[in-house]
């Protein structure tokens, strides 16, 4: 057998080495380049990439024509997003241009890439509060509509305005404010002109329960003719626990044929909301407004009246008071009286609280 030098197997050895320090550089680099790309993918998809002022949650709005690039400057323009290339790179990614849905959108600290364009492409909204009361007029009420939801101020009051909508949905152009019953309602900010006017429709039917209108027919009025007379208690008193008792002296008023002779429908026939004393000059403006010049109910509301107005109405204390007149002090009250030498009396001692005051108009 051959006898081979010591020497050859030691260089044996040291050629083989290389060629495992090649394999070995290779699987580390793998791992690293592994390891970079997950870190990477990590960084993009999963790393905390929102802020918001305070830590609070803030709200995004997504309009019927906002594009990627839109919603982008809306984000960066607050500061929402920390790294812009990563959301751009995911986004583009999960195809989210082509999945946009308008709303309106609660943003938290610390929502990674994934999340936030999840919730942006999902349409899960967060609702809104919206809110509306006392509103004299139907510009009054399309403005403050419009501040709460993305629908169209001037499309609304077209809407109310257009005698042929009105008539579709059981009132007038002048009667149709009657429809809208403030209180707390749960819309999507997207909700569009037609979708909230069925909305105050479909409540407004669920609000005249058969009980509330046989109250009504009790008293010789129907529900339109309720929330006239409730608009005029509205403007009487701010008092609830003497709503009841203004709604009676009304009543009694229609009952015997009397013109109501209520001030609210004067201030608004002038249309001077600043008036503070009502002048016997005002009692002469010709409109159907002017409850001093005709008689029976104004034609139609004269602001939205509250709820509590309506209950009011429907309930109205059964006494034999035909006059009514604010307290002399800032209380709010009022003095009711059975006959017009009780009122003189009353109305004298309000109007020389007036000119103490130095309120004269």
């Amino acid at each position: 057998m051959p006898h081979y030098h010591s020497s050859y197997r030691r260089n044996t050895k040291k050629k083989k080495n290389p060629f495992r320090l090649v394999l070995f550089i290779i699987i580390i680099g793998i791992f690293a380049i592994g390891g970079v790309a997950a870190y990477m993918a990590y960084q993009i998809v999963m790393a905390p990439n929102v802020w918001t002022e305070g830590e609070k949650e803030q709200y995004i709005y997504i309009h019927n024509d906002d594009d990627f690039e839109s919603i982008k400057t809306q984000l960066y323009a607050n500061g929402n997003i920390i790294h812009r290339n990563n959301f751009e790179l995911l986004a583009d990614y999960k195809k989210f241009s082509e999945n946009i849905k308008p709303g309106r959108y609660s943003i938290k600290n610390g929502m990674n890439n994934n999340e936030l364009i999840n919730l942006l492409r999902s349409g899960n909204q967060e609702p809104i509060k919206l809110i509306f009361n006392n509103m004299r007029l139907k510009e009054d009420l399309a403005k403050r509509i419009a501040e709460q939801i993305n629908i169209d101020e001037a499309l609304l009051l077209e809407k109310l305005n257009d005698s042929v909508y009105c008539k579709s949905v059981g009132f007038t152009t002048e009667t149709v404010k009657s429809m809208f019953l403030p209180n707390t309602y749960f819309v999507y900010w997207n909700t569009t002109t037609d979708e909230f006017l069925n909305r105050m429709n479909y409540e407004y039917k669920q609000f005249w329960t058969e009980e509330r209108i046989a109250k009504a027919n009790a008293k010789d009025l129907n529900p339109v003719e309720v929330s006239i007379l409730a608009s005029i208690v509205e403007k009487e008193t701010q008092k609830n626990d003497e709503k009841a008792r203004v709604a009676g002296v009304y009543i009694n008023r229609l009952e015997s044929g009397w013109r109501l002779q209520a001030d609210p429908t004067l201030i608004y026939a002038l249309g001077d909301f600043d008036i503070k004393r009502v002048l016997n000059v005002y009692k002469e403006v010709d409109s159907p407004y002017n409850t001093y010049k005709y008689i029976g109910l104004p034609p139609g509301p004269i602001c939205i009246p509250s709820i509590s107005s309506i209950n009011a109405v429907l309930n109205s204390e059964n006494h034999g008071y035909f006059f009514f007149c604010a307290k002399p002090d800032y209380s709010g009250y009022h003095n009711f009286a059975k006959n017009s030498k009780q009122h003189i009396r009353n109305a004298n001692a309000y109007r020389e609280f007036l000119n103490k005051e130095k309120i004269f108009k």
